[in-house]
């Protein structure tokens, strides 16, 4: 049975471990994001990366959907491709590497559109070949958990406002 709000939306209630599966209800599991997490892009640049580095790309990827959902219409498929990046990078951590791959591969070409005018500094021409290497290299690798990602968001480390 599905956790819900007072109005009937589904909630986030199950403990999960790092990756984002869940755990069994009382188990400890990793603090995710909150269902109703409000953040600037550039907050959400921020933790994201922090997350990332923290080898934590499913609670990056939460953090980068709120940004996609909050964002301007002429953002939102830049910010959908970021948080598809990181579910790839959590799907590369389960050990999936096909749906790691199928992901990864449509957030490039979705990212790569905004590859002349990404705002905040993303680096959207990094982030679109690191993806393209996270997917060939997952695809090829038994040890896609394992597997090195040096994910940078911005060009200078911090996002532009």
């Amino acid at each position: 049975m599905r956790d819900r709000d007072e109005t009937g939306r589904p909630r986030n209630a199950r403990p999960r471990d790092a990756y984002g599966r869940p755990l069994p209800r009382g188990a400890a599991g990793t603090p995710t994001m909150p269902d109703d997490l409000t953040v600037t892009p550039t907050e959400a640049l921020e933790q994201a990366q922090r997350l990332l580095d923290e080898d934590r790309p499913f609670h990056a990827h939460e953090v980068l959907e709120a940004a996609w959902k909050a964002a301007p219409e002429e953002e939102r498929e830049l910010w959908r491709g970021l948080a598809q990046v990181a579910v790839g990078i959590t799907h590369v951590r389960r050990g999936n590497a096909r749906g790691a791959r199928a992901l990864l591969e449509r957030a490039a070409d979705r990212i790569e559109e905004h590859s002349r005018n990404a705002p905040y500094g993303i680096d959207a021409t990094g982030i679109v070949a690191e993806a393209r290497r996270i997917a060939e290299t997952a695809e090829n690798a038994a040890d896609g958990p394992g597997l090195r990602i040096a994910l940078r968001l911005t060009r200078s480390g911090r996002p532009e406002t």
